[in-house]
């Protein structure tokens, strides 16, 4: 009789042991599904350039190759707070911009202060 009881208080604690670190393990997923890869070496220089130029200045605050809307993301923060994204191809010629309503701490981005 002891043996079993020991063996459904065993069954238990692995039960719950496996719910813990199955949530662990799905909380850990959740942070890390931001796959926001950052532009980097001299493609970070050169989709800054024309990101800016777009723009006609303000300062870069976020990247991103990858993005689902182009090959690479630029964010640029304006002098007046405003953000906007150009998107540009692998050539680094815009594709398109806009404004964006997320905060430079939303984005993940490489160059996030």
């Amino acid at each position: 009789m002891v043996f079993r009881k020991r063996i459904y208080w065993v069954a238990a604690l692995v039960a719950v042991l496996a719910v813990a670190l199955g949530a662990v393990t799905l909380t850990a997923v959740a942070q890390s599904g931001d796959d926001d890869q950052p532009i980097t070496g001299p493609a970070l220089e050169k989709a800054s350039q024309a990101a800016l130029a777009q723009t006609g200045g303000g300062r870069v605050t976020a990247t991103e190759v990858g993005d689902e809307e182009s090959y690479y993301e630029v964010e640029v923060t304006l002098d007046d707070g405003s953000q906007v994204d150009v998107q540009l191809d692998e050539t680094f010629n815009v594709i398109s911009q806009a404004a964006d309503h997320e905060g430079a701490d939303d984005k993940g981005g490489a160059n996030d202060d």
